[in-house]
């Protein structure tokens, strides 16, 4: 009785085990919900989801070459893109938008492309009909051909300081790839171009390391660089066998630095070839007329608002030789008179005598 008690004990363990993630699946998983499977050019549907991630900024578009849980073949290039709308997932996870029904350029099987911009990630293709639109069977998965893309490619990356100033500007592909064909593709080698206005795109192999099973999908990210100084509209190519897989505009801005560097130096280049043209001209200027030289003493300078002395006068002696006889008498103090003979009433005869 024990025995059974502990194998039923054990059975009951696994089955919760094994029931636990597949919930914790679906309940992470998001949703989407349409109000109609089907319309006509023109009309109109509403898409609703749950389970998204508050805030995200979702994309809602009408593809077509698309399958629920595979994808759509060619990515945004098979959905009509000037008829999207955009969502944004409330404070509960839901959302609710309406949606015209538009014509893909790719014909059916159709479907409604929910793809996460900022926030999440996720992406949810539900099947919808377009009355009217053609359909065709959808291209073979075979040979290198087998890789689809299942979600809409990205670029991810920042330009730095540097690219302000001329800098090649570097970004990455991101886009989720699933091979539909029966066999694995090991380090599978794509070609990413990058073309401008009227200008055909220059591709170069870029080889992704890892390996795609059959029935799988990987994240695949592809560097792409442009030529320094490049700015303006730029589209971003991947192909894969031949065939572009991947088509993502890329905007540049004006390096303004380099505008500001030939601003600086159209101002610094012409000041400093004046200021050296001057320096030569002073340089070779022959000199002007000597002033006349002043005659007098030999170092002694003219002070203005004093008249120069005359040419002929001599110049005073530097010392005044003693007084003569015919010189007017100098006061001196009256008890010390050097020049003078003691006379008989002073103390000093008086204390001799």
């Amino acid at each position: 009785m024990t025995y059974l008690r502990t194998a039923a004990g054990a059975l009951l363990a696994a089955l919760l085990l094994a029931l636990l993630p597949a919930t914790a699946d679906a309940a992470e998983r998001p949703g989407v919900a349409l109000s109609q499977s089907q319309g006509g050019k023109g009309g109109e549907i509403t898409v609703s989801g749950s389970g998204w991630k508050p805030g995200a900024l979702l994309m809602l578009l009408v593809c077509g070459q698309g399958t629920p849980g595979k994808g759509v073949i060619g990515g945004t290039n098979s959905c009509a893109n000037t008829d999207g709308r955009a969502a944004t997932v409330d404070a509960k996870g839901a959302f609710s938008q309406k949606l015209p029904v538009a014509e893909p350029p790719k014909p059916c099987p159709c479907v409604v492309h929910v793809a996460g911009v900022t926030g999440q990630q996720d992406v949810v293709d539900v099947a919808f009909t377009v009355a009217g639109h053609p359909t065709a069977p959808l291209p073979e998965s075979s040979g290198p051909g087998a890789l689809r893309v299942l979600t809409s490619a990205r670029l991810e990356g920042s330009s730095g300081i540097l690219v302000r100033f001329g800098a090649p500007a570097r970004r990455e592909v991101v886009v989720t790839l699933g091979n539909l064909g029966q066999a694995a593709i090991k380090d599978p080698v794509f070609e990413v171009g990058t073309s401008h206005g009227v200008f055909a795109a220059q591709y170069e192999e870029r080889q992704w390391r890892g390996t795609i099973e059959p029935g799988r999908k990987a994240l695949v990210k592809l560097p792409v660089e442009l030529t320094p100084g490049a700015h303006g509209d730029y589209q971003v190519s991947v192909r894969y066998g031949g065939q572009v897989i991947v088509e993502q505009p890329w905007g540049v801005g004006r390096p303004w630095g380099v505008t500001l560097f030939w601003l600086l130096l159209a101002v610094v280049v012409p000041a400093a070839l004046f200021r050296i043209g001057m320096a030569v001209v002073d340089r070779v200027r022959p000199p002007g007329p000597r002033r006349p030289r002043r005659s007098g003493r030999a170092g002694q300078s003219h002070r203005p608002g004093r008249p120069p002395r005359a040419a002929g006068r001599e110049a005073r002696p530097a010392s005044v030789p003693a007084a003569t006889a015919g010189d007017e008498p100098t006061a001196v103090l009256p008890w010390f008179t050097p020049d003078s003979a003691p006379s008989e009433n002073s103390p000093t005869t008086k204390g001799q005598s």
